[in-house]
């Protein structure tokens, strides 16, 4: 049926025929292209590019989303020769957002929301190996939270099917030619005409219900951040110069570098969850060290230029308060070590979840102790 409205379009239109495929490669997911903004990329298959642009352009954050292709083993490939099935690749989007507005795991629960992962022949009306749904990760860390998504996703029993959505590692992307961008912009009325009988929304709202977000996210709390005049009196000096200045405390004299108990850490601003004592390992520093954090939507990672070094910031979403540092030198499985001020954080012990109002997070701590 696409294929079918796309001739149609091409004869009656002005436009002479494809343009140019421009290879678009980004190894680490960042990028410096919308101004002084960090922006951070990820890349998304999901069937008729058309839609799956559109579902990411309304999504706060999300500074823009590009069509293409990707996948395959033909270069600089055209529409046509992607829509034949013979190049491998498969019409996907690359989402350009702002880290500290959206995070990578909350554009999953979004790609989840908008899609049928039960189906391994395509999406909705478009048939073929070119429109099957897929998550192309940039780097180990977006592979790990895809990961952990999906199985989010299969356990959640929405689906009496399995979830046959591909991860695999980003290659090469091609931006799609010129009349493909904003097509849903741009052809408004023509766009419509398709969606509505492509059957995806259909079968959105029939597994989603009408939850405008569609995401497999539980409900937030919310986690406001104090007044400074507030935060003066609330905070010792030395948990608001690390907070609030992005300093650091000095090494094993700190209180939780060498903490072993069960339970959770908080940010010592808003109380929003951070990190389990399950991914705390001694990393020999004299801070504490995790592994990966409990709630990856509370986490946002900055570039750190200062010091004529390199680094990425750790830093709180809600309270905006400086955590510390991720470093890719952690143990398996994530191989990163997320190195974090005992300052900025609030230690809640398993036997006190529920009456500190965390009671969700005291299964992580069923069975016998685990110490790390």
């Amino acid at each position: 049926m696409k294929t079918l409205l796309m001739l149609l379009i091409v004869m009656v239109s002005t436009i002479g025929g494809p343009g140019q495929s421009r290879a678009k490669q980004d190894e680490d997911g960042k990028s410096m292209a919308e101004g002084r903004t960090m922006t951070r990329v990820a890349t998304f298959a999901g069937g008729c590019f058309w839609c799956t642009e559109a579902d990411f352009e309304k999504v706060p954050g999300v500074l823009k989303a590009i069509s293409g292709y990707t996948g395959g083993h033909k270069e600089n490939p055209s529409y046509k020769e992607v829509s034949s099935g013979t190049t491998g690749h498969l019409e996907a989007v690359q989402v350009h957002y702002d880290p500290s507005k959206r995070t990578y795991q909350e554009l999953l629960d979004v790609f989840w929301g908008h899609i049928d992962p039960t189906d391994p022949g395509g999406q909705f009306v478009d048939r073929g190996a070119q429109y099957r749904s897929a998550i192309f990760y940039h780097n180990d860390e977006q592979k790990r939270l895809a990961e952990d998504s999906k199985e989010r996703l299969e356990k959640s029993g929405r689906f009496n099917k399995p979830i046959v959505t591909e991860i695999v590692p980003l290659t090469t992307f091609y931006e799609a030619e010129e009349y493909h961008q904003d097509y849903h912009k741009r052809h408004s009325l023509r766009y419509k005409y398709y969606r509505s009988g492509s059957g995806r929304d259909q079968f959105l709202e029939k597994v989603w219900g009408k939850d405008v977000k569609r995401t497999m996210a539980r409900e937030k709390k919310a986690y406001p951040k104090p007044d400074d005049a507030t935060l003066g009196k609330i905070l010792s000096p030395l948990q608001y110069e690390v907070t609030q200045n992005n300093g650091t405390e000095p090494p094993f004299q700190n209180e939780y570098w060498d903490n072993k108990r069960e339970g959770i850490y908080v940010d010592i601003v808003s109380g929003e969850p951070l990190f389990s004592s399950l991914d705390k390992f001694d990393s020999r520093t004299g801070w504490p060290s995790f592994t990966k954090p409990l709630e990856p939507d509370n986490i946002v990672e900055r570039e750190d230029r200062s010091f004529f070094m390199r680094r990425t910031e750790v830093r709180s979403k809600h309270a905006d308060s400086h955590l510390g540092h991720v470093f890719p030198d952690g143990p398996p499985p994530t191989r990163l070590r997320y190195c974090i001020n005992s300052a900025a954080l609030r230690f809640i012990p398993k036997e006190d979840l529920d009456k500190d109002g965390y009671g969700e997070y005291g299964k992580l701590f069923e069975g016998p102790p685990r110490h790390m």
